[in-house]
């Protein structure tokens, strides 16, 4: 999938990507203010996606909402 969203997002599913869309995501600093639950409760977006946005907000000293 062509990555609308440049090089701040990894490359994950289209099916993931849909779901951010849906969800208004678009930088990676708008992953902070959802928990890794929210985030696996859209659908479309699974564990393999949740582990690669882990990685790369971790890499930019950014984590998932905590509760």
């Amino acid at each position: 999938m062509n990555n609308k969203y440049g090089e701040e997002f990894p490359a994950i599913g289209a099916p993931a990507f849909r779901a951010l869309d849906s969800a208004g995501i678009t930088h990676l600093s708008d992953l902070t203010k959802y928990t890794e639950k929210q985030m696996l409760e859209l659908h479309g977006f699974g564990p393999k996606a949740l582990g690669i946005l882990k990685a790369r907000l971790s890499e930019k000293k950014l984590s998932f909402a905590k509760k």
